[in-house]
């Protein structure tokens, strides 16, 4: 391709509202251009990109045994009403109706829309495990826009949902996702994680998110530095630390802390530590009221506190509300008035016999040797981990400390059971002839999500260097020539690179080398050929790897033995992203 004749929109400027190092870059590239809050026009060379991720994914999909669909972007609320998810995903559905008054929605993900489809297709055991697979476009009304594409309303997912007789057979199957997943990830140059997360609206007994470590990350990887659990802090047990003892505030008093509300102004003001006191978080659950006692050090998971009720919406109380339930804001302690219309949760790590200082039910006041065991009987209240995992706290698996890092989720595997396939009556005949419901798991990659993270580790101060398996062009050919005998020896080279099959953009404008250098490196093409005065006078090509900006000046002697050298360097490239696939997916 010639760039004259190609469209490069390449800017000086990062634009005024990227904050983010891929935002940045993919407009100053000249990738994409915004249209709307969390909308993006693909150009040329952004689409090209785009396209070989899907690629990679469409190969390593397929190589799986997945099939591959296209089903309608535009679904109809019946089957979300069936499945009991038109309600439940709340204002991030892009819901419509049509000129016949029927609703409608941008499909945020398609398991009804799958399972509808492959109902009537599976009628025995035969037929199964089937695992099918789309690459299309997806709709979230995401309240904040942000990060570019990381964060956008419209993007391309992969997603796939495979039926199964048993749950043998499905977690075979997710393994086998498992390991593909970290091939595909591997294969465009990402570094992933698999953590255990939280299922959310989709359901299901178990899920993974695959996380790249990143300081831009929204989500908060919980580590382990001995073994090899890994979690989203969503969803990371928190288990009693047995080494820790706490040392009580001394006394059993009503104490006049004026003003002071917050858990960290109590205990600053009482000399104490915030994990000897009792934070009380007022809560409203799809119309139920909640309580829940923390130990004052820790955050409510609201998560965590949301699986358990099996509520939409969370928020927390009114002041009107709480003054109806004879709570006090920022006063509230075990001896409040009891009432019917209030649920009790106790985190599992309060201690109930632990003197704690809590609330005093009164405004300006808290109390002192609070023992939990003076106000409830354990049997009466709700007993479950509902608190943020946090650093240093015991590994669930091994007990070493946990410690963490941001992540940005670039893919999700989840084991749905029969979730859906019991709302759409999914059944096939087993090898006795006994119908039996089918168990179903579902697995989404975020493709426009991966673009942007492979350019938030692969960066530099002059811009991108593009993994050789998802850049635009693997080769950028910089001529500085003017003479028409020159430029036809310039063509000679490029047409001789593109008959040997190596994706080449041939920068032939009419401009300055250093603004074709400066582009060539904001693109990041991994390989760069100059020919300029010192090919024209001596026959030297100079050759630059992008990546490590390492610039070697080459004898140029034939055409022939050009192209054996670059097809040589772009193989050395390409066996470096395949080790790194083949030593994930073992």
């Amino acid at each position: 391709m010639k760039a004259s004749s190609y469209l490069i929109p390449t800017a000086k400027e990062d634009p005024q509202d990227a904050v983010v190092a891929s935002h940045k870059l993919m407009m100053r590239a000249g990738l994409v251009r915004k249209s709307a809050a969390g909308l993006y026009s693909y150009l040329p060379l952004g689409l090209r990109i785009l396209k070989k991720i899907e690629g990679i994914v469409r190969s390593e999909m397929d190589r799986a045994g997945a099939l591959e669909f296209q089903l309608p972007i535009l679904t109809p609320s019946e089957i979300w009403k069936e499945s009991g998810r038109w309600d439940k995903m709340g204002k991030e559905m892009f819901r419509l109706k049509d000129r016949h008054d029927n609703e409608s929605c941008l499909g945020p993900t398609h398991e009804e829309s799958f399972c509808v489809l492959v109902k009537p297709m599976v009628r025995s055991y035969k037929d199964l495990p089937i695992n099918v697979y789309q690459i299309h476009t997806k709709f979230r009304d995401e309240i904040r826009p942000r990060f570019g594409v990381i964060r956008s309303r419209e993007f391309t997912m992969k997603d796939a949902y495979s039926f199964h007789l048993d749950d043998e057979s499905l977690d075979k199957t997710y393994q086998t996702m498992r390991k593909t997943y970290r091939r595909i990830f591997a294969g465009m140059g990402l570094a992933t994680i698999p953590v255990q997360a939280d299922s959310g609206n989709m359901g299901g007994s178990a899920s993974e998110e695959f996380m790249v470590v990143s300081p831009i990350g929204e989500e908060t990887l919980t580590i382990c530095p001995s073994c090899q659990y890994s979690g989203n802090i969503e969803k990371t047990p928190v288990i009693q630390n047995p080494k820790t003892g706490k040392q009580p505030f001394a006394g059993s008093e009503k104490l006049h802390t004026p003003s002071k509300k917050t858990i960290t102004e109590v205990a600053e003001f009482l000399k104490t530590k915030e994990e000897n006191l009792l934070k009380a978080v007022a809560l409203w659950a799809d119309g139920t009221y909640v309580l829940v006692f923390l130990e004052g050090d820790r955050e409510l998971n609201e998560n965590k506190l949301k699986n358990h009720l099996g509520c939409n919406e969370l928020r927390p109380m009114g002041p009107a509300e709480m003054e109806k339930l004879g709570l006090v804001p920022g006063f509230i302690g075990p001896g409040f008035s009891k009432s019917e219309q209030l649920k009790v949760i106790i985190d599992s790590l309060i201690d109930w016999n632990f003197a704690y200082i809590s609330g005093a039910n009164e405004v300006d006041h808290h109390t002192s040797g609070i023992k939990l065991t003076n106000f409830f009987k354990e049997e009466e209240v709700t007993k479950i981990d509902v608190s943020q995992a946090k650093v240093g706290d015991p590994c669930p698996s091994c007990g070493t400390g946990l410690t963490a890092e941001k992540g940005i989720e670039v893919g999700h595997i989840f084991k749905l059971g029969q979730k859906y396939s019991k709302a759409f009556d999914i059944t096939v005949l087993n090898d006795k002839g006994k119908a039996t419901t089918t168990t179903m798991g579902c697995y989404g990659i975020g493709v426009n999500r991966c673009m942007a993270t492979v350019i938030e580790q692969c960066n530099d101060d002059k811009g991108i260097y593009w993994p050789v398996s998802i850049a635009p062009f693997t080769v950028c050919l910089v001529s500085i020539a003017k003479n028409p005998e020159d430029i036809a020896k310039i063509e000679s080279i490029y047409q001789a690179l593109v008959a040997a099959g190596i994706e080449v953009l041939w920068d032939d404008r009419d401009l300055g080398p250093g603004f074709k250098f400066k582009d060539s490196e904001l693109i990041g093409f991994p390989i760069r050929l100059t020919l300029g005065k010192g090919f024209l006078e001596k026959g030297e090509i100079t050759v630059l790897d992008r990546k490590s900006m390492v610039e070697e000046t080459v004898p140029f002697t034939t055409n022939e033995d050009l192209v054996g050298k670059l097809q040589k360097q772009i193989q050395t490239l390409r066996e470096t992203l395949q080790n790194a696939v083949e030593q994930v997916g073992t």
